[in-house]
């Protein structure tokens, strides 16, 4: 297909959608069968939890507790399943803008707005023409079928980071931030220690604001500054 033809789209395919929606309650009716079955064992067991429900089942004729077990493991596969679709990310790049989607969110660039692309771990990154970053996505996306797809339409795609090496370690107080930046990379790094990750990508954005590009890594919080935020510019 050229980069005049339809836009690529990269997502899990057809597999990813399969073990969602058939594996997960196919699984979940499995374990339920077996638990349905040691239903006295289980009971028997001092340490285990829900023994009065495992009891309940076990007095009940075994047809009947097999089929609740397997009812409640499908249920619980669908719930599973369900959550896991609400994860899933699609990548929809075309010659003019690239859409993406996760859940039943949409996020749209256009074509002029980005200088590069590339893959950093498993984010998809996208930056602006001020080297700022209009797009961080995580997902378990293919880098190959990602590089792919932006390369047959005429994005430009980078194998790495072309700023890596402008990145520096945070510490507190250390100069070179802008005023007010160095108050909310503590924040982010608390909410990042406590498992906050709606928060830290809140305070992500606010970073954004003051010219200020995070880079995670080993639950360590590296920075550099926009093209726009550096002294004398």
């Amino acid at each position: 297909m050229t980069a005049y033809g339809r836009p690529t789209v990269v997502s899990g395919g057809r597999l990813e959608t399969l073990v969602l929606w058939v594996g997960f309650p196919l699984a979940g009716g499995a374990v339920g069968a077996v638990l349905a079955a040691g239903a006295g064992w289980v009971a028997g067991l001092s340490w285990a939890p829900a023994q009065g429900l495992f009891r309940m089942v076990d007095r009940m004729p075994d047809q009947q507790a097999l089929a609740a077990g397997v009812a409640v493991g499908v249920l619980a596969g669908l719930v599973f399943g369900a959550l896991g679709a609400a994860d899933q990310v699609v990548v929809e790049v075309a010659v003019d803008r690239v859409r993406v989607r996760r859940g039943g969110k949409e996020r749209e660039f256009a074509r002029r707005d980005a200088q590069v692309a590339y893959r950093d771990g498993k984010e998809l990154v996208l930056l602006g023409a001020d080297d700022e970053e209009l797009l961080r996505q995580r997902s378990d996306l293919s880098g190959a079928d990602l590089a792919g797809a932006f390369r047959e339409h005429g994005w430009p795609w980078a194998d790495d980071d072309p700023h890596r090496a402008a990145y520096r370690l945070w510490v507190p107080e250390l100069p070179g931030l802008p005023p007010g930046a160095d108050a909310l990379l503590k924040a982010r790094q608390k909410a990042m220690d406590d498992d906050r990750g709606k928060e830290a990508g809140e305070l992500r954005t606010e970073l954004a604001r003051y010219g200020v590009v995070v880079r995670d890594e080993g639950g360590r919080q590296h920075w550099r500054l926009t093209r726009s935020a550096m002294p004398g510019q």
